[in-house]
């Protein structure tokens, strides 16, 4: 049971970002860091990570002269974090 938790999802940080995206459509990076108590890089870095493994969409565009980046959960990001909450909560006997 424990092998079907999902490594990805093993940082607060990567919990906190699906938590958040699996709720929401598309999330800013201020309103995400705000949410999760994050400094900037630390929440590029997990959230890069997260994109790597096909989880989340990240998208950058300019409004006015600032960039702004925004995520989103994918498909295979929504099916993976439902099957790893799934186990925690057979894990957890409920």
């Amino acid at each position: 049971m424990i092998t079907q938790l999902n490594k990805e999802f093993e940082s607060r940080v990567r919990l906190g970002i699906m938590s958040v995206l699996m709720v929401n459509d598309w999330v800013d990076f201020n309103e995400m860091k705000h949410l999760l108590e994050v400094t900037d890089g630390n929440l590029a870095s997990h959230s890069s990570a997260l994109e790597k493994s096909g989880f989340i969409e990240i998208k950058k565009e300019f409004v006015g002269k600032k960039t702004k980046t925004s995520y989103r959960v994918t498909n295979a990001g929504r099916q993976a974090f439902t099957e790893h909450i799934n186990a925690l909560e057979k894990l957890l006997g409920k």
